[in-house]
């Protein structure tokens, strides 16, 4: 885990003012660099040591087995697992014949700055050689948001005390050698050296390797050329084999003077084009690079993220480490989704390995709204590229003998990659997820070119899923069986509330599209009686409920299983999938995420204010947040039932995911679903911002610490400001001239806001509230109250 203060809390930088090598490829993760098409790990230049070495492009996978113990009928048959590509980052420094590596001789000093601004990570080294050679390293790499296919590095190297002869050895190496990923042979085998070559083509100043995965039959190329400056006489040669490509630079230097290359480097990758097409689309990409040069590459990265971060940044005073953990936050969401263009966002997005890259439903319901409000387009396009695998959805509907799309739990392409079916198969509410997400695209944008292109075959073949899976009983009721809802420890149950309240919407608002676009919706074969069992079904859905204890059920007979002794399970053993059997925890009242509670959230309109209040307090005591999509959203939940400090601390756990480490596992790659979540934990927690119906409203309350918070939207064109104080609320759009009004909800009253006069609105003072709820024992979040 990392240290707490590991980074230094800086509203706009992540900084490493020293290297610890043990805990390298959790920063490895935090320094990634991406733009949603290609990205690269934070590894040291020169490549060693490392924890994991990764450079990915969307999308650019290849095929392996799945282990398994006993299969049955519909089980996927293989999964998907994202390569590691060529790597552009390779600069090795030789020093007087010295290589220069940090394990060696005497580090000085070494910082690393993640600039959220300049969208940059800086390294500044100086180094002792054992020879007792001093030399001053400064790096500086970027991945382009304005030319898709580009990463450049900038390299600069001094001699401080005496004359040096440098050799720079700068690489793109294919096939490189990672740590083992799977105990499994038949999947070690298909990942070693899973890129075969094709084509290797070397000029002066760098070069080009083209390869092919094996089994999934996709190309890819990688390109690069070095710009060197360097005073007196210098030598730049290079020299390739198949797999790798070596330009070497060698000079000789006096103290003052400096060596000065620039790399730049294009990626491009195709299920489809021809080797030439590849090629000659990096070689395209490396000759626009050219043009701008550094300088014009660093000057579009800063304009592209002003631009960012005058829509989009949230502004929270009171708290410095939640005001940088959020920008962080929002950093890596963009990174994410930015330039994915009808490709999936990871889980990871594009920052590690973990979860073999694949896309969850975690895109949907935690990053797309943070991109919807702030980024419409980035938000979009994920949905594009959910349409364009509807074929494939709808192929394994029928493999499990039902209707209309089934999406898969876990993928790269579409199909379903999840080896364990009652968290994958049974976990349905992907569906309805998706659905959601197009609601709430085209409730906040008005895009209904989009919905007819794309949305309303989405809403459709969902329904139809849920017409299929669902079924009403003697008395009238639907009900959804043998289905997972998020929460993963409690599998294969009847009418998860979650899933039931989604796919209650899911009906609804495919009946409603199908209403706004009736001659579309023939061609889809929609007619009128398959819309009224939509609306049928949507209005008979079961929501169990116990009586007894005045809450509701997570799903059918929750609250009647046996209690999980928290009191006796040691720190250590979370997370319990880890250390107990999915049995035990199958039968028993613990709750790996927010469920019942999420359900609050998406479906808040279905739920009574002391509804929520009940159901928070009864979930929250058995909530282990042992998935890292939790503290958000109990974040969210906690301020609106009334405990702002909570919420706050909720906050904070979700904002410092990765930066503090909490879970053990960054070194795999961000958690981005926690990070965009953070954004949702601050925008629909503490500044309560809902879209049901179509309707925006806000009832936005500040914990004790927090001074002041600031954030923006984007609503149909207009951008809404809103800023928060302890005792007031300011509404302010940005756009749209003297006409453009905005309608929006403040605390249950109706608001007018344009643009000629902003709206300021007192807060009211927050209803009474019992006691605070508690957590499971040790479980409780850190206090932020503390100044922690």
């Amino acid at each position: 885990m990392i240290r707490e203060r590991a980074y230094p809390v800086d509203p706009w930088h992540i900084r490493e003012t020293r290297l610890d090598l043990d805990l390298l490829a959790q920063s490895e993760s935090v320094f990634a660099l991406a733009n949603g098409h290609i990205g690269i790990r934070g590894n040291l230049d020169e490549g060693e040591p490392h924890g994991l070495p990764g450079t990915y492009l969307n999308s650019f996978y290849e095929l392996r087995p799945l282990p398994y113990a006993e299969a049955g009928y519909g089980f996927p048959e293989s999964g998907q697992t994202m390569v590691n590509v060529t790597n552009a980052k390779l600069m090795r420094l030789l020093v007087d014949d010295e290589p220069f590596d940090v394990r060696y001789g005497d580090l000085r000093s070494h910082e690393r700055t993640l600039d959220l601004r300049a969208g940059t990570l800086e390294r500044i080294v100086e180094w002792v050689s054992p020879s007792g050679q001093a030399i001053r390293v400064r790096t500086v790499r970027m991945v382009s948001f304005t030319q898709r296919s580009v990463v450049a590095f900038l390299y600069e190297v001094e001699p401080i005390d005496s004359t040096a002869r440098l050799i720079l050895q700068s690489e793109l190496v294919a096939n490189e050698q990672l740590p083992p990923t799977s105990k499994d042979p038949r999947v070690a085998a298909v990942l070693d050296h899973p890129l075969q070559a094709e084509e290797m083509l070397e000029q002066r100043t760098g070069g080009l390797l083209v390869h092919r995965t094996k089994a999934s039959d996709l190309r890819m190329a990688a390109a690069m050329e070095h710009l060197v400056e360097a005073p007196g006489k210098h030598a730049v040669t290079t020299e390739g084999h198949p797999d790798w490509l070596r330009t070497t630079v060698a000079c000789k230097l006096e103290p003052g003077q400096k060596l000065r290359v620039v790399k730049l480097a294009a990626y491009g990758w195709s299920s489809n084009r021809s080797l030439p097409a590849v090629r000659d689309q990096v070689g395209a990409a490396l000759a626009s690079a050219r043009l701008d040069g550094w300088e014009g590459l660093i000057e579009a990265q800063r304009e592209y993220l002003d631009e960012f971060w005058d829509h989009s940044d949230v502004r929270v005073e009171g708290d410095p480490e939640v005001q940088q953990a959020v920008r962080f936050g929002l950093f890596h969401t963009l990174q994410a989704g930015a330039r994915a263009e009808k490709r999936p966002i990871g889980s990871k997005g594009l920052s590690g390995p973990g979860y073999d890259g694949h896309t969850f439903w975690d895109a949907e319901t935690f990053v797309l709204p943070a991109l919807t409000y702030t980024q419409p387009a980035a938000a979009a396009d994920v949905l594009r590229w959910r349409h364009s695998t509807l074929d494939l959805a709808k192929e394994r509907a029928q493999t499990l003998g039902l209707q209309g799309a089934a999406f898969p739990w876990r993928t790269i392409r579409g199909q379903e990659c999840s080896a364990y079916w009652p968290a994958g198969t049974a976990g349905f509410h992907i569906g309805a997820d998706i659905a959601d997400a197009v609601r709430r695209y085209v409730s906040a944008t008005a895009d209904y070119d989009f919905e007819r292109e794309v949305g309303l075959e989405l809403l459709v073949e969902t329904a139809r899923l849920w017409r299929s899976l669902g079924h009403h009983d003697r008395h009238g009721r639907f009900h959804i069986d043998g289905v997972t809802g998020p929460d993963e420890y409690t599998a294969v149950v009847d009418d998860n509330v979650y899933t039931n309240l989604m796919a209650q919407q899911n009906f609804f608002a495919a009946a409603e599209a199908a209403k706004r676009h009736p001659d579309l919706a023939r061609k889809l074969g929609v007619d009128d009686e398959e819309s009224a069992s939509w609306r049928d079904a949507a209005a008979a859905v079961h929501i169990p409920y116990d009586r007894e204890l005045g809450v509701h059920q997570q799903s059918e007979g929750f609250t009647r299983l046996q209690e999980w002794d928290f009191e006796n399970t040691p720190p250590e053993a979370y997370p319990l999938l880890l250390n107990y059997p999915y049995f035990d925890l199958y039968r028993k009242q613990v709750v790996k995420q927010a469920d019942l509670v999420m359900a609050m959230y998406v479906r808040g309109d279905a739920f009574t204010p002391d509804e929520k209040a009940r159901n928070f307090a009864y979930y929250d005591a058995r909530t282990v947040r042992d998935s890292s999509l939790s503290a958000c959203i109990q974040a969210v939940i906690a301020a609106e039932v009334g405990f702002v400090e909570l919420a706050h601390d909720y906050l904070g756990e979700a904002a410092l995911m990765d930066l503090h480490d909490l879970h053990q596992n960054a070194r795999d790659g961000v958690h981005v679903a926690s990070l965009a979540g953070s954004w949702i934990a601050l925008v629909a927690g503490l500044g309560g911002m809902r879209d049901y119906n179509g309707q925006l409203s806000f009832a936005p309350r500040l914990p004790s610490r927090i001074s002041n918070l600031e954030f923006s939207l984007l609503w149909r064109g207009l951008r809404l400001r809103v800023e928060v104080a302890p005792e007031e609320v300011t509404y302010s759009l940005r756009n749209g001239g003297g006409q453009a009004r905005l309608d929006l909800i403040h605390h249950g009253k109706e608001v007018t806001v344009t643009q000629v006069k902003p709206v300021v609105l007192p807060i009211p003072p927050a209803p009474p509230t019992g006691p605070a709820p508690t957590q499971p024992a040790g479980r409780a979040p850190v206090r932020r109250a503390s100044g922690l």
